[in-house]
């Protein structure tokens, strides 16, 4: 007995043909929608390594600060650029207010004027409101002496009569007594060249007066570097440039020489053009795209610079909620003829001294500063200077 078999069922020809159409002329959304999915998964597992990987390396940098940076290089530096403009917008300080009553306390000890003439001390800082509150604009002690006197002292001063809460932090350097270290960090400047400990050397801590930030990232500046003998990066014509010569003295300069220095450098960190040059400040500064990629010249935010006075000694400054403009004329304020910004943002502006040898009793230029007081005793991300005595250091006794 045959099995009668059933013929097989033929589409109609418009539904062939419709299928055909559709096949042809549109995509096929469900395995579009696989293939989307599949690759944001994979993107979203190798961003994963990436963030596993970069975390898990050696840092001197707080979690939350890495986890950022991550962002920033990895995803999407516009947005967090974004988020910080507005976050300091939106924490703006206001004018006026009722001010201060005292400033907050700085360095170890008022300065022995019976040991030094005047001509070996920086004139006082002027206030700029009044009344002056007691100490304001007068240099202390950072405790340890080199030759009989100070090599480091540190005063604080309210920067301006608008905001009468703001007070600058500044840092007085004698070159005749110190000499200036540029140290890589494990990260910055970026590159294969040699790095060295990345902390302050330990044969160099027994003279160590202070230690602070130097530049900006290379990704977020124009400039170059040269430390430990290598070019880290050509050097710019018409950049803002921390050098250092063989012969232990430090200048603050607009570079006109070539992409190599020459053979009487020891070091040099370029970052920006210079904020201050002939005791005034740059005409440009209101130019908000020179003055950094992420927060320009304009944001109120922490900010550091390195300047130089007439007679050839150092000046640092930090403060909080500043713009370039104001980072200048705090500089000015404070003697520097010639001044470049350095490094800004309160996770990076970092001025420390030490009351005793071998970095014992570090203390803060400004309590606000965030890294603590050992930030340059261990390996740094980031590259810094180190002052050091030309010759052994005595406490000071006030």
């Amino acid at each position: 007995m045959t099995v009668q078999q059933r013929p097989r069922r033929t589409p109609p020809r418009s539904m062939t043909h419709e299928r055909s159409r559709r096949s042809r002329s549109g995509p096929n959304w469900r395995l579009l929608r696989r293939v989307v999915l599949a690759f944001v998964g994979i993107i979203i597992l190798l961003e994963g390594v990436s963030y596993v990987r970069f975390m898990s390396q050696p840092s001197s940098v707080p979690f939350g600060v890495r986890s950022v940076e991550w962002v920033r290089a990895n995803v999407s530096s516009w947005l967090v650029d974004q988020i910080e403009r507005q976050y300091y917008s939106l924490n703006a300080p206001s004018t006026g207010g009722p001010p201060l009553t005292a400033l907050p306390a700085v360095g170890m000890g008022s300065v022995n004027l019976s040991q030094l003439t005047a001509s070996q001390l920086p004139p006082r800082i002027t206030p700029l409101i009044t009344p002056a509150l007691p100490g304001e604009g007068a240099w202390r002690t950072t405790g340890l002496n080199v030759g009989g006197g100070p090599g480091v002292l540190v005063s604080t001063f309210r920067s301006d009569p608008t905001y009468p809460k703001m007070v600058a932090g500044v840092a007085w350097i004698d070159q005749r007594k110190a000499k200036v270290m540029l140290i890589p960090g494990r990260y910055e400047p970026p590159g294969h060249g040699p790095r060295g400990p990345m902390q302050v050397p330990l044969d160099m801590r027994s003279q160590l007066l202070a230690s602070f930030n130097s530049g900006f990232r290379f990704e977020d500046m124009t400039g170059g570097e040269y430390a430990n003998g290598y070019l880290w990066r050509p050097l710019v014509k018409g950049i803002a440039t921390a050098v250092g010569y063989k012969n232990g003295l430090m200048n603050v300069i607009n570079w006109t020489g070539g992409p190599v220095p020459g053979p009487d450098v020891a070091f040099a960190r370029q970052n920006l053009p210079l904020i201050v040059n002939n005791g005034a400040p740059n005409p440009t500064l209101s130019d908000s795209a020179v003055w950094g990629t992420t927060l320009g010249n304009a944001i109120r935010v922490w900010r550091s610079g390195l300047g130089i006075d007439k007679k050839g000694n150092l000046i640092y400054a930090a403060a909080d909620q500043q713009t370039v403009g104001s980072l200048a004329k705090i500089l000015i304020h404070a003697g520097a003829v010639r001044a470049m910004e350095t490094d800004i943002n309160y996770e990076w502006v970092s001025f420390i001294s030490y009351a005793a040898p071998n970095g014992g009793l570090p203390s803060k230029l400004l309590s606000g500063i965030d890294h603590g007081g050992t930030r340059y005793l261990k390996p740094d991300d980031r590259d810094f200077f180190a002052v050091i005595a030309r010759t052994p250091v005595t406490p000071n006794n006030g």
